[in-house]
């Protein structure tokens, strides 16, 4: 998501993440400003002031590819620090992002409680379920965006969300969805690129199935990729889905692709890690979509 918003004109100061791998690979792309350490550990105090407050708490218990999401999942209950701090650093806005699982536990009623939470803080709140795949990104990846604004600063809310400017069957002023095969055309097979120009051409040889599972189904090359997801850990069990090809699963730099990562940016650490990563990230290119229409909402509020 910062990668997204430093697109588009903002500047991102201070940024914390718990994963090692990660936060290298943050410094090596974007910058020195992130903390390795748990967010409940890191007092307000020791946060920088700032105009907005923009991350995603962790999503594992509320995803629907977590088959034991659970309301008491202690992860569901991380959200609380983003709250925290949002509460203490009083800044102008704030965007959560979230997978679609969340507006479903508990029948409603967490998703009900979390914003209820953002809104005791002083803010005006609204969501949105994004499609990725309907703002140029080619991957149908549905999330959930949460947009705050401070009740003493005035907002347009009209500009958001943005309108689609993709669609399977695109209307006027749009395009078609891209499809996975469009996203990955030009790109040599791996083994057969320079890897000073294209980092991390490499991936698993886990074995293809076609059973219809997720990580083991067909993938159609003219529509957009499924969503890349971050099940398993740096130790293993990450799910890589087929290559448009379907004769060998994707390598780290194709998944950065369908992310809409640029293709020198630089993931550390193993491909199970960098492949962890990528499904763990907000596509940059729906993150930028998203900072655009943040500003819009907050720049254009006089008419």
């Amino acid at each position: 998501m910062d990668l997204g918003f430093i697109e588009s004109g903002m500047d991102v100061v201070w940024a914390n993440d718990i994963y090692a791998d990660a936060v290298q690979t943050y410094q090596h792309n974007i910058g020195s400003h992130i903390i390795l350490k748990d967010i409940a550990d890191i007092p307000s105090s020791e946060i920088p002031e700032c105009d907005g407050l923009i991350g995603g708490f962790p999503c594992q218990g509320f995803s629907v590819a977590n088959m034991n999401r659970n309301v008491n999942d202690s992860r569901n209950r991380l959200y609380r620090e983003f709250v925290r701090v949002i509460s203490d650093k009083k800044p102008v806005f704030f965007v959560a992002e979230n997978v679609k699982g969340i507006l479903s536990l508990g029948k409603g009623l967490v998703f009900q409680q979390i914003i209820k939470d953002f809104s005791d803080t002083g803010y005006s709140v609204k969501h949105h379920l994004f499609n990725a795949a309907d703002y140029g990104v080619p991957q149908k990846r549905q999330r959930v965006i949460i947009f705050g604004v401070r009740q003493d600063v005035p907002v347009d809310w009209s500009y958001f969300p943005p309108p689609a400017t993709h669609a399977q069957q695109p209307k006027a002023n749009q395009s078609k969805w891209i499809s996975i095969s469009t996203a990955l055309k030009g790109l040599p097979e791996p083994g057969l690129e320079d890897p000073l120009e294209i980092p991390n051409h490499t991936g698993t040889k886990y074995k293809l199935r076609n059973n219809g599972y997720l990580g083991h189904r067909f993938i159609d090359p003219d529509a957009p990729s499924p969503t890349i997801t971050a099940r398993g850990d740096e130790r293993g069990g990450v799910v890589i889905i087929h290559h448009p090809s379907n004769n060998r699963r994707l390598t780290v730099r194709e998944a950065a692709l369908i992310q809409s990562f640029p293709t020198g940016f630089r993931f550390i650490g193993s491909n199970t890690s960098g492949y962890r990563q990528i499904g763990n990230a907000v596509p940059p290119g729906l993150a930028a979509v998203v900072a655009q229409s943040v500003k819009k909402c907050l720049l254009n509020r006089h008419p």
